[in-house]
């Protein structure tokens, strides 16, 4: 992963985010339709909601014994014709994708959407050897002319209007202005045309790879990874080395899943199975073809029983789009390759819960990303590892404690609620000292030091003067009156 994020900027981001009311527009549709039309779709699957259960076993079971259906994967890719390439990290995963091109005197590459190719860093390494990157999923390609990074999953561009695509293609592609979304689709088909028929090497992600067969697949609404994947020469596919199924009825399962969790679809548009190289059989298809499983920090997740979890994940995105935090936030908000609930857990343990410790410590808690998650993954109880690892240190993580404040804070509360006295003696002092604070219509609005943040957007219930346990025993005594 790009270890220059600015995963600090995570507060002064938020804060932005809300007054964009273009955004805000973009992510309540996206919540309000997708959110809503996935979870229906869970209702309408042929075996119900349940399915969501029995795909969590089956990919637990996959990550407890990965280094086997990784063999038998990379055993199989081999006998179907591909080069197989390990890569500890996002260093060595760049370097062989540029070996690849130099020895095939790469000049122009068309890439399928992937994630991981952000996380490495794939399009700056080869446009610093003077390669052209060319995206050609349409919302990746929005925000590559942008020179902006993607705000979704599998929505790179939802945080744009047809108004500004519309300028953007006027000011790069030298077309007159329109934003007639027809239009503007012919427009981007007609220049990515171009390059998908020039292009020396094709680069794809995976959705998902079955180790049973050594095929990977691939899915989009476009066709442009199908097109990126069999029009150049040469195809380099990169996974992240958790994207694996041991078999093709589990492959079944999770892909139907996966479509639903993305887009509330049975299945998407274009699903492509990519087995290897075209051959003298398939001379249409590319001539060579290498599959790049990265490392890149997942080993250490998988070492760790609390977060091996996360693994599980196939991307789905339907986290994102039933989260009220990213709901509000956005994608850009989080500054990294993962946004949302997906980002807030899997970021810090890439890149360092203290240098992320923002993302995790910003989200809800409110279970919304488990209902929806096509996998139901415990996010929740994962942010709430992260935040204990936060608050205590954890040499493993090489993670330091946060706040000393809020540790102590939380000590004193534990004592407290040990001591019944302590507390009740503590609660009306505090009933009494309250009354310094400013207020309005009963509230306080405004407190100092921690309890500056709580009162920055919102007011609080001051504690009341008559403490409950005097109230229920007064009701008591006049209820044995009667």
């Amino acid at each position: 992963m790009n270890h220059d994020t600015a995963t600090k900027k995570y507060v002064q981001n938020s804060a932005l985010a809300i007054k964009d009311e273009i955004l805000q527009s973009a992510l309540n549709k996206i919540q309000s339709g997708l959110g809503k039309a996935t979870a229906l779709s869970y209702q309408n699957l042929d075996e119900g909601p349940p399915l969501r259960l029995k795909a969590h076993e089956i990919r637990e079971k996959t990550i407890n014994n990965l280094d086997v259906v990784l063999t038998r994967l990379a055993a199989k890719v081999r006998d179907n014709g591909g080069k197989v390439y390990f890569a500890r990290t996002d260093k060595q995963a760049v370097d062989y994708c540029l070996k690849v091109a130099q020895q095939h005197h790469v000049k122009q590459v068309v890439k399928g959407k992937s994630m991981v190719t952000e996380e490495i860093g794939l399009n700056p390494a080869f446009e610093a050897k003077g390669i052209e990157v060319n995206e050609t999923d349409l919302g990746e390609y929005i925000v590559q002319l942008a020179g902006e990074k993607p705000s979704h999953i599998i929505a790179p561009a939802a945080h744009k209007t047809r108004q500004q695509v519309g300028r953007l293609f006027e000011q790069k592609l030298g077309v007159p202005y329109t934003e007639d979304p027809p239009e503007l689709t012919r427009i981007a088909r007609k220049a990515l045309r171009e390059k998908f028929l020039t292009a020396d090497m094709g680069i794809s992600g995976c959705n998902l790879a079955c180790a049973e067969t050594g095929h990977m697949t691939v899915v989009s609404n476009e066709g442009n990874i199908r097109m990126s994947t069999t029009l150049p020469k040469v195809h380099v596919a990169i996974m992240g080395m958790e994207r694996v199924v041991p078999n093709l009825e589990d492959h079944d399962i999770l892909f139907r899943l996966l479509s639903r969790g993305a887009a509330a679809q049975k299945l998407g548009g274009y699903v492509s199975y990519i087995g290897g190289p075209g051959g003298p059989e398939f001379p249409d298809g590319p001539e060579e073809f290498h599959l790049v499983i990265l490392d890149n920090g997942r080993s250490r997740i998988l070492a760790d029983p609390k977060f091996r979890e996360i693994l599980c994940c196939i991307r789905c995105s339907a986290c994102l789009n039933a989260c009220p935090v990213y709901g509000k936030i956005g994608g850009h908000a989080y500054d990294s390759t993962y946004c949302g609930p997906i980002g807030a857990v899997l970021t810090p343990l890439m890149e360092g819960m203290n240098q992320a410790k923002d993302l995790c410590l910003g989200e809800s808690l409110c279970g919304a990303c488990k209902q929806a998650c096509s996998v139901n993954i415990d996010l929740p109880r994962m942010l709430l590892e992260l935040r204990y690892r936060l608050a205590y240190g954890d040499d493993q993580w090489e993670t330091k404690p946060v706040s000393v404040v809020e540790k102590t804070i939380h000590q004193a509360w534990a004592l407290l609620a040990g001591h019944p006295a302590l507390y009740r003696a503590v609660l009306t002092t505090f009933a009494l000292g309250q009354k310094i604070f400013p207020t309005s219509k009963g509230m306080i609005t405004k407190m100092p030091g921690p309890g500056a943040g709580w009162t920055k957007s919102r007011d609080i219930q001051p504690l009341s003067q008559t403490p409950f346990r005097k109230r229920f025993k007064k009701l008591n005594a006049q209820k044995a009156d009667r």
